[in-house]
């Protein structure tokens, strides 16, 4: 058994996956642990996949998550959920947000989008945290916080306090959206203990 813990968080470029994976190594780092990352940015500039991979604990040896290791995988676009499934443990917390951002491929004709994008995130992934992420970021302030209503929602399910967190998000965003990304965090951890 691995005394390490691997997260992995996914979604489109533009969405916030970096300041994201940010806040959760910084979270770690404030609980006491050893942090590696690693991110995949894609054709982000370009609506493309990104992912990021947060490993902590006593030692971590490599940022590289390994398929079926996660404890916890973050979509910030339900199709992105699906596509990197895979990396989840059994047992382990999606947090996926409602949100449909139709690629390029789709727009030009090229393919089709799922109709039944949300029965197949429910079939893959038993313990889920389906939401609306955009929605409750615009309740807290702006939909552009809906990474941090994704953050909030995954906390309930690591073994990182809520000082660490705040903590996190106070030293990655700017005073002047602090605040609103507070109030976006507490919204997701809200949303999660009622899903």
């Amino acid at each position: 058994m691995s005394d390490t813990t691997s997260v992995v968080l996914a979604g489109v470029g533009g969405q916030g996956i970096i300041l994201a994976s940010t806040i959760v190594a910084r979270a770690a780092l404030h609980a006491g642990f050893d942090v590696k990352t690693n991110e995949i940015h894609g054709m982000a500039q370009r609506g493309g996949s990104v992912v990021a991979e947060i490993r902590y604990g006593k030692a971590v040896r490599s940022p590289l998550v390994e398929p079926g290791t996660a404890v916890a995988l973050a979509a910030l676009e339900r199709i992105e959920a699906i596509r990197y499934a895979h990396f989840l443990k059994p047992g382990g917390l999606a947090v996926v947000s409602t949100l449909a951002i139709v690629p390029v491929t789709v727009s030009s004709g090229l393919a089709t989008y799922p109709a039944d994008v949300e029965a197949r995130i429910r079939a893959v992934f038993p313990r889920l945290a389906y939401i609306d992420a955009t929605s409750i970021a615009e309740g807290a302030g702006s939909a552009k916080a809906s990474n941090v209503v994704i953050l909030g929602a995954l906390s309930t399910g690591l073994d990182l306090p809520e000082s660490a967190w705040t903590a996190a998000i106070r030293e990655s965003v700017p005073e002047k959206v602090l605040a609103l990304n507070q109030a976006a965090f507490a919204a997701g951890r809200r949303c999660a203990a009622v899903n």
